[in-house]
């Protein structure tokens, strides 16, 4: 049984950590209260590229020669390597956060038939690494997360970068060069609220041809449909990159706020924890304190007994 010295000290580490737990809760949901309002500020800017990609769809003035970059048609699954973007953490404290997205995005690939000598990983998040490691998928490119919006233009250019290099590194089409880059998908954890979040994948490249019809039938907002003043390769391949930038950046931020919802949660459970055990220390303490003063007590009235003791 501990002494009431060693106890005091356990009570007071204990609340110490406490101190810890609690900072790290407010910083936590303070994060995630600035990510989720990057998140919901994007939604106009979305919508107004995807606005322009309709009007722009809506022409169909295809050119025979200068096309861009982009392609609209999907060259098929079996052609070439494929890209792979995984978001996850740079720091600990957030559950099984990192593990989740890498099981998603692994089962993911499986299921599609795709080897891990067909992938081209880039993982931004140092606390992926193991995970991937573990289940022997080489990484190309590992980034670092941002510690607030502030640096996410960096981390947007490193991640623009990788993706030019995997999919843009000549003029020729994708399947021209053995080993090139036929597909680009996106892991990341989609934020559903404050405090809910799900394993989530997106095709970045090739756009998806089923959703650009589904664009190009929407019902347009207005009488008249826009006028493209410049070529129509060019306007188009603007607003893709556009499209593409959004996507990453809505990506970057959602998986960053459910970081933050995932550490809220750990701390709001680590809490929980403390309290308890602080319950149960604090009571063993008095216990031991009432015991100890009973002795005591015990003690001064035997030796009183004992003086008053007649011969």
């Amino acid at each position: 049984m501990l002494t009431l010295e060693a106890l005091q000290s356990q009570i007071h580490s204990i609340e110490d950590l406490q101190s810890v737990v609690r900072t790290m809760k407010a910083l936590a949901m303070v994060s995630l209260r600035q990510y989720e309002k990057a998140r919901l500020s994007l939604a106009d800017y979305q919508g107004t590229v995807e606005l322009g990609l309709q009007g722009l769809l809506s022409h169909r003035r295809f050119e025979e020669e200068g096309a861009g970059p982009l392609p609209l048609e999907n060259p098929g699954s079996e052609l070439g390597q494929v890209g792979v973007v995984i978001l996850g953490s740079d720091h600990g404290l957030c559950g099984p956060f990192n593990e989740q997205i890498v099981t998603y995005a692994l089962d993911h690939l499986r299921h599609q038939g795709i080897d891990p000598q067909q992938c081209r990983i880039a993982a931004v998040g140092a606390r992926l690494l193991p995970h991937l490691a573990a289940a022997q998928y080489p990484v190309d490119h590992a980034l670092s997360l941002p510690s607030s919006l502030a640096g996410m233009a960096p981390l947007l250019q490193d991640l623009w970068a990788v993706l030019e290099t995997w999919r843009f590194p000549t003029h020729s089409p994708p399947s021209a060069a053995p080993g090139a880059i036929s597909r680009i998908l996106l892991f990341y954890h989609q934020s559903l609220s404050t405090t809910m979040f799900r394993p989530f994948s997106l095709q970045l490249l090739p756009l998806e041809p089923t959703w650009l019809q589904d664009l190009e039938q929407r019902p347009w907002p207005s009488p008249g449909w826009p006028m493209v003043a410049e070529p129509w390769t060019g306007s188009l391949t603007a607003c893709l990159r556009q499209y593409l930038l959004i996507a990453l950046y809505r990506a970057t931020v959602e998986s960053l706020a459910s970081e933050n919802a995932a550490r809220l949660s750990s701390m709001q459970a680590a809490e929980k924890n403390i309290e308890e055990r602080l319950d149960g220390l604090n009571a063993d303490y008095r216990q031991q304190r009432q015991n100890a003063i009973t002795g005591e007590l015990l003690d001064i009235v035997g030796g009183f007994e004992a003086l008053n003791k007649t011969p």
